[in-house]
């Protein structure tokens, strides 16, 4: 049990699972705490998930539907909805069934041993090879912009305190990392396995393209890393370029003649002009991303908000 508590669900093509999630969280809100408020954020939605929610608020005193302008993406929904919440622990989840809301309280309870901010992440992965390798290379990302060793194991089902969003509660940029965001605030990060059911209604819009889009965007949006490797790469290949100097000094000195041919040469070439680009492209990434910013784009853009405009207290059965 806890105080209070606020569970922000971003919501995205999930006309067949919401009315299933709706009814499997409301046979539990009132184990978890007596007041309770179920935020859901329609991320601009082009099915008819916008009509099923206005529903689903409507029978559920709980719940209040959130809907954004256009598609911002999941972390700027969420960022939305966590702004919303009104209460002292916050919850997130995804819409599609896949973070069982019975696995909340397991939540909540490591959270109450001192922690703040736990994890719920996936006993086992099975989206595929690609899908895989694309979630590590993400999560390695992660664990260089946050800092912390439990960024191997992060996923959406997460639970923190209240004071933990006062760190990014001016954050304005245009894309949004919420894990990282959490680590402005606090080391005290934890996890705890859950099961990771298939998905069986819908089918999912995260793919492997946006999973590489997200990765590369935490590096260049969070992170310094590519910048030190541009230094690190440089670095090396001057000192590699010194040794062939000092090569071609020698030779010259011992036996009297240069390194013939002109390949050797249009390899050398070629490898420093590959890492000139390379680097020059990091950097302009970084300035893409200072462009951007000056821009002022909105993080997000609330059109309508429907449900009950306060949370409703929820009976204990």
């Amino acid at each position: 049990m806890t105080d209070s508590l606020s569970i922000v669900i971003p919501v995205y093509r999930s006309e067949q699972s919401l009315p299933v999630l709706m009814e499997r969280l409301n046979g539990l809100l009132p184990t978890l705490s007596s007041q309770v408020e179920v935020i859901l954020v329609n991320d601009g939605s082009p099915d008819n998930t916008a009509q099923v929610l206005d529903r689903e608020c409507a029978r559920y005193p709980w719940a209040k539907a959130v809907h954004l302008m256009r598609n911002y993406g999941q972390h700027n929904a969420l960022l939305c909805g966590i702004r919303q919440a009104r209460y002292q622990t916050i919850l997130t989840m995804d819409d599609d069934l896949q973070n069982p809301p019975e696995y909340i309280p397991t939540l909540l309870a490591k959270l109450n041993e001192g922690y703040d901010v736990v994890y719920g992440y996936p006993e086992t992965e099975s989206h595929g090879f690609l899908r895989d390798l694309a979630s590590r290379i993400t999560k390695l990302t992660l664990q260089s912009a946050m800092g912390v060793a439990t960024a191997n194991r992060v996923s959406s089902f997460r639970a923190f305190r209240e004071q933990v969003r006062e760190g990014f509660c001016d954050y304005r940029g245009s894309f949004v990392s919420i894990d990282v965001l959490l680590s402005w605030s606090t080391a005290r990060f934890s996890a705890v396995p859950v099961p990771n059911p298939p998905r069986t209604l819908g089918e999912s819009t995260y793919t492997l393209r946006k999973l590489i889009a997200h990765a590369m965007n935490m590096m260049t949006g969070f992170s310094t890393l590519p910048l030190q490797l541009a230094s690190i790469l440089g670095f090396v290949f001057a000192f590699f370029g010194f040794l062939v100097l000092i090569w071609v000094l020698g030779r010259y000195l011992l036996q009297g003649g240069s390194v013939p041919g002109f390949p050797f040469l249009a390899s050398v070439l070629s490898i420093f002009s590959g890492v000139q680009l390379f680097s020059l492209g990091i950097i302009g990434e970084y300035l893409a991303r200072m462009h951007s910013r000056t821009m002022d784009r909105p993080t997000y853009t609330i059109r309508s908000i429907t449900g009950a405009p306060h949370a409703a207290t929820v009976q204990r059965s």
